[in-house]
């Protein structure tokens, strides 16, 4: 750590300041208390104050030096003690030479400034403490700072390690599913099948490329997640249908990536895979109070055997929105006779 007193500037001017305001009052005391005259008073005072404002600067290091790292309070103390006893011995005899050489001839001076040499020798004990306390003082805050803020970097480093782990837990996810679906077709209906591997390429490039950001637009998020609708398209011909209900100022709205994507893979397994009937799948987004709402919901066959999931889709957006944005209330599940909604709330602020 650099010297504050010759490296920041504000510190340097208050240091100053506090010295200018000891110029002063040591001006002050010795025109009323010991009668001499002005000349003497400034020339007493602004030689043994700058002497030591100079000196203090110096303090500083050795303050550094003896530091908890490098040794125990009690050889802390004693190394303290001595330095103040040198310190101001030094300061006295440096002082009482350079400004008897300047006040040779006032003899009144000359006389007071032998029966101050003592007085003088404890405020420089008492300069000393004062500014190794202002020291200790400035080293505390600053490794406080500094401790501030490498826990923020690191509580950000750990936000973005379980943000990308979330975010990368979807891939496989997704492409398990979408595996099984060519699979399946590979036998049945090979050209739909290499249509849907082309389908689930184009869909991947993407996300790889997305996985730098954190956030995208949501129109790209929808270009993306449609990529999906068309490989489960392939599939499931005309068992779904997707409709769009974005008002203009959603489509650039910031949203976490691959946000949308498992929101039409749990519509697509748990409506269309189920349900003998055709399954609409809504997606909407509108402007509410300081939020943007986006909704997809699609109807479902009550009558039908749920089937078994690892639930990560759904729980994986609670849990990304709540690390991005700082609240556990922006994803609301309602599921309610036979449809079924997630709706997601997105800050307009964005934090």
């Amino acid at each position: 750590m650099s010297n504050p007193f010759t490296s920041n500037k504000k510190i340097f001017a208050a240091y100053a300041s506090m010295w200018f305001l000891i110029f002063l009052s040591h001006v002050t005391i010795i025109m009323v208390v010991q009668k001499l005259n002005l000349f003497s008073a400034v020339t007493d005072s602004a030689i043994f104050n700058f002497i030591y404002m100079v000196v203090g600067i110096g303090i500083w290091y050795a303050v550094r030096f003896n530091s908890l790292e490098n040794y125990s309070t009690v050889k802390i103390f004693l190394n303290h003690i001595v330095a103040a006893v040198i310190t101001a011995g030094i300061w006295v005899a440096a002082g009482d030479f350079i400004v008897t050489k300047v006040l040779s001839k006032d003899k009144v001076y000359i006389e007071f400034l032998a029966k101050s040499i003592i007085w003088r020798f404890l405020i420089g004990i008492l300069y000393y403490i004062v500014l190794v306390s202002i020291d200790y003082v400035i080293i505390y805050y600053n490794n406080f700072q500094e401790k501030v803020l490498k826990e923020v970097e690191l509580k950000g480093l750990i936000k973005e390690a379980e943000l990308n782990a979330l975010k990368y837990q979807i891939n496989p996810h997704f492409i398990f599913n979408s595996l099984n679906s060519i699979s399946s077709l590979t036998i049945s209906n090979p050209q739909r099948a290499q249509d849907m591997t082309i389908k689930l390429s184009s869909f991947m490039r993407n996300t790889l490329v997305k996985n730098e950001t954190q956030k995208s637009k949501l129109v790209d998020e929808l270009n993306n997640a449609k990529l999906y609708m068309d490989i489960e398209k392939i599939r499931f011909t005309d068992k779904f249908e997707f409709i769009e209900d974005l008002k203009p100022e959603c489509r650039e709205v910031e949203v976490p990536n691959m946000i949308l994507q498992p929101l039409f893979e749990n519509a697509i397994k748990h409506g269309v895979y189920e349900s003998l009937e055709k399954v609409t799948i809504k997606l909407s987004c509108c402007m509410e109070k300081e939020y943007f709402k986006i909704s997809v919901e699609n109807n479902f066959d009550p009558e039908s055997v749920p089937r078994k999931g690892a639930g990560i889709g759904i729980k994986n957006i609670q849990n990304r929105m709540k690390l991005i944005y700082n609240q556990d209330n922006l994803v609301v599940v309602d599921k309610k006779d036979s449809n079924f909604r997630v709706t997601i709330y997105v800050p307009m602020s964005g934090k």
